[in-house]
């Protein structure tokens, strides 16, 4: 069977259909997947293996029967630890068909079948007894259900469901228990990814400043974490204002709540600065003790920064404050974590009387501006780029005259705001959105300029004379930047606008950009290839059958290549 596929042409930025296999989401999902990455994390490997030892060995120090629910087993890897430290039988739950099909093939080849059974369903789906999926509960219950964020997976109602019906009380667990921490610090530059900051006009002795909707300005943002590699952030790019606190912490050994909460803890700033971001990670021990840890804490942090495990699955969080707060060195403030099933976001607020002290659970942050919903956090951090600003206003200061017709196409630009303080004589931006065209009048009402740019919400191919109040347009400019782009060169979508609104240009228009060119280089990476190298063994197991699906979805696919920045 075939399945119709939406998709952008970069090329012309519409939307084609295309017809695929049935089964080109499951490749699409495994060609992207970053199993590989995951089993090349040496450390987070042997922590497990020492945390499922040491489970095993109580379990059988007591004299039962070590049997293990490992939930979310992927290759099974956890399983075949786990058989391999000695438990009785382990129950592994895989909820992705095409990963539980090539578990079962792991499981057989490194001569587990007889006691590993892979179940190929939701954990919350599983039944227990005679006729059920899992004969009994399980006593050490193994999980990896993580993400940079420790929650973003469904972690928390995972084990919710499992203490409930899947495993007995007072099981062992591995991990055994998981802290979140949090530092409040001061960023410019991340806090450019978030908040639009007044952009400099210089033209000969006069200068400008564009502002931004008070709107835009007190919108908190939308409040999905930015997980990065704070590792590869510069020490001078963030000032920290507080000491390391621990947030909070959950004990999977026990009973698990997923409902909605929040924790808060006092802070005392140890320099003066503007609070602007939570930066977190979290740790989890692997045994009662503590004595097995894994971090995912960031070099400043670590006792000795040389020897901290590269790994892209679990990274750092930034969370931004809703807004920026001027705290001093000394003084007592409170920072709140507020967490639903899957997500967490920060407040900061000042010392407290006793009537304020009553907290209440406080919602996840809205955006009410549209901007962050247009633009991702990169995009932010280019349109707050002075610099970047700067080129493109002495670009345009050599082309535009007083009787200068512009026509902008890019999506939610500047440009045409500064083409127009730069003195031309009618300026027309063309919009690809509803949501883009209502943003962007805000934006050029709120400099004053709505009635001296005109908005376009069409596609280049569809503008007429009329659009233009016939006029023939003498400048065509473009960042470009374009939101249907997943890669950088999917900004040459601007050759393609460019020959389609052809009949509307003079003879002599002056294009800006006037060329593109492409760069390429062989690099080689000291740990990025990990993401898409083949695994062979891992911890002394096979996995070559995970390797093989990965290739074979990679071309059945055809996938792209990947930007090298890929969140945000």
């Amino acid at each position: 069977m075939k399945v119709f596929c939406g998709r952008a042409n970069p090329t012309t930025g519409s939307v084609e259909w295309l017809e695929e296999d049935e089964n080109y989401d499951y490749h699409q999902e495994i060609a992207r997947s970053c199993y590989a990455d995951m089993l090349h994390d040496k450390d987070r490997n042997v922590k497990y293996y020492q945390g499922i030892r040491a489970a095993v060995s109580r379990v059988k120090e007591r004299g039962e029967k070590a049997i293990v629910l490992d939930i979310g087993t992927g290759t099974g890897l956890l399983s075949m630890m786990a058989v391999t430290a000695g438990a009785d039988f382990c129950y592994a739950i895989e909820v992705f068909t095409p990963m539980a099909i090539a578990a079962v093939k792991i499981v057989e080849k490194n001569g587990f079948s007889d006691k590993i059974k892979v179940i190929n369903k939701h954990s919350t789906e599983v039944t227990v007894g005679p006729d059920g999926d899992m004969q009994c509960r399980a006593n050490i219950l193994i999980t990896e259900l993580f993400d940079t964020e420790l929650i973003g997976e469904g972690a928390l109602p995972s084990y919710e469901h499992a203490h409930k019906y899947l495993v007995q009380e007072g099981c062992e667990a591995v991990p055994h228990r998981a802290r979140v921490y949090a530092q409040l610090v001061e960023s410019k530059r991340m806090w450019s990814w978030n908040k639009l900051f007044p952009v400099h006009v210089h033209a000969e002795d006069d200068e400008k400043i564009i502002v931004f909707p008070s709107e835009i300005e007190n919108c908190p943002g939308v409040p999905s974490v930015y997980d990065i590699q704070l590792n590869q952030v510069p020490r001078s790019d963030f000032t920290i204002l507080s000491d390391v606190v621990t947030m909070f912490s959950v004990d999977f050994s026990n009973q698990v709540n997923s409902s909605s909460t929040y924790y808060t803890v006092n802070l005392e700033p140890i320099k003066s600065g503007m609070a602007q971001v939570i930066l977190s990670w979290w740790d989890v021990d692997m045994d009662p003790s503590g004595m097995i840890k894994c971090t995912m804490a960031p070099y400043w942090v670590q006792p000795t920064s040389n020897d901290v495990q590269w790994r892209d699955h679990w990274m750092q969080c930034v969370y931004f404050l809703p807004n920026e707060e001027p705290v001093l060195q000394g003084e007592n403030v409170y920072l709140t974590a507020y967490r639903d099933e899957y997500s967490m976001w920060y407040k900061l607020q000042k010392a407290r009387n006793e009537e304020d002290k009553k907290d209440a659970y406080v919602g996840s942050p809205l955006c009410s501006c549209q901007a962050h919903l247009l633009w991702n956090r990169p995009r932010f951090g280019e349109l707050n780029d002075q610099n970047r600003t700067n080129q493109y206003i002495q670009a345009l200061m050599t082309v535009l005259e007083k009787d200068s017709i512009c026509l902008c196409i890019s999506d939610g630009s500047l440009l045409p705001l500064l083409a127009q303080y730069l003195g031309a004589e009618q300026v027309f931006t063309v919009e690809n959105s509803a949501v883009s065209h209502c943003l962007m009048e805000k934006i050029f009402k709120a400099n004053h300029v709505g009635d001296k740019i005109k908005i376009i919400e069409k596609r280049p191919e569809l503008l007429t004379a009329s659009d233009l109040e016939d006029k023939k347009v003498s400048v065509l400019i473009g960042e470009p930047f374009f939101t249907t782009s997943l890669l950088p060169w999917h900004n040459l979508y601007f050759l393609y606008a460019r020959t389609a609104v052809a009949a509307h240009l003079t003879d002599g228009v002056t294009v800006l950009p006037q060329s593109a060119s492409l760069y390429m280089m062989v690099v080689e990476f000291k740990d990025l290839w990990r993401i898409r190298s083949p695994c062979g063994t891992c911890e002394g197991f096979d996995v070559h059958i995970m390797d093989d699906m990965i290739k074979c979805s990679y071309l059945d696919s055809n996938a792209f290549q990947e930007p090298a920045m890929r969140r945000g």
